[in-house]
């Protein structure tokens, strides 16, 4: 496969680039470029972050789970090129050396980028742009005020420069790897190639390779299907395209369900969801996946296509049994979509750290009282079975009950009919199953105004 691509403001073209080729690997090996350091090697230190940008905008990304495909048409920068011509700093660089923003240097690369993306983007939210970067030896104060001192102050020409840059034309295909510019193109070599692996943002392909050194044999990249990253929000549905990322997807849905906005705050970082898509996380069937149990408990119907062949499934049938999905060969995930509605659902997020972590327990509650009574329950749960799951016996031992104290206690029982949890290196069955009956304890106190998020509680 052949590619374009700026790199430091330099045009770079690649013949023959392996489909699962990272652009860690490339940087460290081809190019010499070692500011860009390898940590984890599965996108969680953020020690690798880069700057990616086309004219949609700036993204920091992890390079370690970044296949080089991915970047075709798109303009890199790595620490060594965020510095001027004349070797003036970044501001960002500058502030880290004024406000000690480093001891041992190894996550410091991966830290400027991160905050020079946060910079160009205009993002003040430090504590969640930097979420995705570890530091074992400096602490975070120092590094927060480096980035709080840089607010303001002037983004280089050159962050213009490299998100002006055009997609060249579609890279020529090779028998193993595709780069298919829409839809409809994918539909027909999907239908063409139906063994081949899928990648939108490698999230969890990226781990395949780095980890599990797999050999994909056909390799079809999704990057290109511009008309797969829309958001269409009308007065009477949402819908999300396949490849809408994680971060446009919370900037879309915290207006309308706030608590399920933040979780997607929580999920991962700005790294991974600058590259996770929601169709992907939809598609794999991950029982722990975050977005699964919200989307369910909002009754939302998944958009499936073959070819030129659709069809429409509610979301909780998708999942058909652990690492099994209601996907035919050859079909792909268009789009999900959800009624517009008055917000009542409240998503709990319970993991051992509070950013940047797998659940343990995801439950989501969608529960709707009239004139004191329950008349509609959507209730569905991640963590708890080998597929997100709703939670069907609690949801009848509530509808049609008043809403107190009285039927909560005695749903909560019901959690045992609908789900027998594993024990596992995050908590035992008895904890999640615990943990559940506490998540609808806490529903419904919200709903009665009490304060239930730890984190705000003050002396």
């Amino acid at each position: 496969m052949n590619i374009t691509f700026l790199l430091n403001g330099e045009t770079v073209e690649l013949a023959g680039v392996s489909p699962t080729a990272t652009l860690l690997d490339w940087l460290r090996e081809e190019q010499l470029l070692t500011g860009t350091k390898e940590g984890c090697n599965e996108g969680d230190c953020g020690a690798c972050t880069v700057m990616v940008s086309d004219p949609s905008g700036a993204k920091a990304l992890n390079a370690c789970i970044l296949f080089l495909p991915q970047l075709h048409g798109k303009a890199v920068r790595t620490v060594e090129g965020v510095a001027e011509v004349d070797g003036a700093l970044h501001p960002v660089q500058d502030a880290m050396v004024t406000h000690h923003g480093s001891q041992c240097g190894f996550c410091t690369p991966g830290f400027v980028m991160s905050m020079v993306t946060a910079h160009a983007n205009g993002a003040t939210d430090h504590d969640t742009q930097l979420a995705g970067n570890l530091c074992r030896c400096t602490g975070y104060a120092p590094i927060i005020r480096a980035a709080e001192a840089t607010e303001g102050a002037p983004v280089p020409q050159w962050v213009s420069t490299d998100r002006a840059f055009r997609m060249p034309e579609a890279a020529p295909a090779r028998d193993n790897a595709f780069l298919p510019t829409s839809a409809d193109e994918l539909a027909t070599l999907y239908a063409e190639h139906p063994d081949a692996t899928l990648v939108a943002g490698a999230t969890d392909v990226g781990l395949w390779i780095t980890k599990q050194l797999r050999d994909l044999r056909q390799v079809i990249f999704l990057g290109g299907c511009e008309d797969l990253k829309q958001i269409d929000i009308t007065e009477d549905a949402v819908r999300l395209g396949a490849m809408v990322d994680m971060n446009a997807m919370g900037a879309a849905i915290d207006p309308l369900h706030p608590s399920y906005g933040e979780m997607i705050r929580r999920y991962a970082s700005v790294q991974v969801r600058g590259a996770a898509t929601v169709g992907g996380n939809i598609a794999n069937g991950s029982p722990i996946g975050d977005n699964p149990p919200a989307l369910i408990a909002l009754g939302a119907t998944l958009h499936l296509r073959q070819g030129d062949a659709r069809r429409d499934v509610a979301l909780e049938d998708y999942f058909v049994d652990y690492g099994k999905q209601d996907r035919l060969p050859g079909e792909f995930v268009e789009a999900v979509s959800f009624p517009r509605q008055a917000d009542r659902l409240k998503c709990y997020k319970l993991s051992k750290r509070f950013d940047q972590d797998i659940s343990t327990v995801c439950g989501c509650f969608n529960i709707t009282v009239d004139e004191g009574v329950v008349s509609a329950a959507r209730i569905a749960f991640g963590g708890m079975a080998g597929t997100p799951k709703r939670a069907t016996a609690v949801e009848a031992a509530l509808v049609g009950c008043p809403w107190a104290v009285e039927t909560v206690s005695a749903a909560q029982a019901e959690f045992a009919k609908d789900y027998a949890p594993m024990d596992d290196m995050r908590a035992s069955a008895a904890y999640r199953l615990d943990s559940a009956a506490a998540m609808l304890a806490r529903y419904f106190a919200e709903s009665q105004g009490q304060a239930v998020n730890v984190l705000e509680v003050s002396a």
